[in-house]
């Protein structure tokens, strides 16, 4: 059972699709979002979920005042189960769901700051892929988010990782803030890198 931490939907439980995703605990989650809330960066900010399965990242940005909130998820029933949890917590004025592959549309944002959805800059993109993504995947995701005009200036990337794979390949332009280890799953964060 997935649910809801904290915030105007909290204590809300999540539908997970049956198979094909690996959702972030609730103790993880819980962590992640208090440091977040101390970075100042969801409360009416604009969130990017990629891989975002059943939504529960996103939803729970959404839940503690995020503006608006982007879940891009390319499995297309874990996208439906999103739709169907956005609908069911009647956030459907907040988050939106787009069933394509995050690298697509990371490459979009990129090329030209439109993915049909929020308006970039983005204040808090939420990466977890599954734990066997390639690295270099990563990679090319997080060089795209650091493309000019994707991240706001105060803005946080987190990646969510197997501790194995030890730290992203962080790209010109995203200076690693802190990482965290919950078991074996390592939470990274990071900031775009900005001139002194």
């Amino acid at each position: 059972m997935t649910r809801i931490v904290s915030g105007t939907v909290g204590g809300r439980t999540l539908a997970v699709p049956p198979s094909g995703t690996r959702p972030t605990s609730e103790r993880v989650r819980e962590a992640m979002f208090s440091r977040l809330e101390h970075y100042g960066v969801i409360d009416g900010g604009r969130v990017l979920d990629l891989f975002a399965g059943s939504g529960a990242l996103g939803i729970e940005a959404a839940s503690r005042g995020a503006a608006e909130v982007l879940l891009v998820e390319s499995a297309r029933k874990a996208a439906d189960v999103a739709r169907r949890n956005v609908a069911t917590l009647g956030l459907g004025g907040t988050v939106r769901v787009l069933a394509e592959p995050a690298e697509r549309c990371a490459a979009r944002l990129a090329s030209d700051g439109g993915a049909g959805g929020p308006v970039v800059p983005f204040d808090l993109v939420l990466i977890d892929p599954p734990y066997d993504l390639a690295g270099a995947a990563l990679a090319g995701i997080l060089v795209d988010l650091a493309a000019p005009g994707v991240l706001a200036p105060e803005a946080v990337v987190v990646v969510e990782r197997a501790r194995r794979s030890g730290e992203p390949e962080w790209p010109d332009g995203l200076v690693p803030i802190a990482s965290k280890t919950y078991g074996d799953t390592t939470v990274h964060y990071a900031e775009p890198d900005r001139p002194s």
